[in-house]
């Protein structure tokens, strides 16, 4: 697959038509249905759903996803405006092109569309840390509360793998303290 002949589509998640749909579940059943179910588009494996959706495409098919949604979290108590990133998959058709950075860098920047999102946030498997630092994401080390994909209240001590991406802030404006998504994790 050459990159040039890929794309990357900014599509919001109301607008996605039942063909893309179609696409984007046979991209993470591919990678997925043997090991945890049909993907679902409103609660993707249980996580939250997103807002708007980067999808890469090469010669009509979908190779590629990251999504992201809007919230207000707090952290040690104070507001911040997210954009909270999951659904990140590039199909095997499409690995080893860098394609998951280009994904990474056109969510960051439909992010910068948005004036109130001061940050991008992720949490993730350490497995994957490395793709992430090398995207321009800043591991952070926060005891964080989220609500799981069976709706438990759930809480985690500091140091697994959460990073942040500055867009309408700096990363010295990141408050330190507790990390409460007031909601599921994407």
């Amino acid at each position: 697959m050459r990159s040039s002949a890929t794309q990357i589509l900014v599509e919001p998640h109301e607008q996605l038509t039942a063909h893309r749909i179609d696409q984007l579940r046979a991209l993470f059943d591919h990678e997925y249905l043997t090991t945890h179910g049909e993907w679902d588009l409103e609660q993707p494996y249980g996580y939250a759903p997103h807002d708007v959706h980067l999808i890469a495409t090469a010669m009509g098919a979908v190779v590629g996803h990251v999504g992201w949604a809007k919230r207000v979290i707090t952290v040690n108590g104070q507001e911040v405006t997210i954009a909270g990133v999951g659904g990140v998959l590039v199909s095997p058709a499409g690995r080893g092109h860098h394609l998951g950075q280009q994904l990474m860098e056109a969510a960051r920047q439909s992010m910068l569309a948005d004036p109130d999102i001061e940050f991008g946030f992720l949490g993730c498997a350490e497995s994957v840390v490395p793709f992430y630092a090398s995207s321009g994401w800043q591991r952070i080390s926060a005891p964080e509360r989220w609500i799981s994909r069976e709706g438990r209240a759930i809480s985690s001590p500091a140091g697994h793998p959460l990073f942040i991406l500055p867009v309408h802030g700096n990363a010295a404006e990141w408050p330190t303290g507790e990390v409460d998504l007031k909601g599921r994790s994407w």
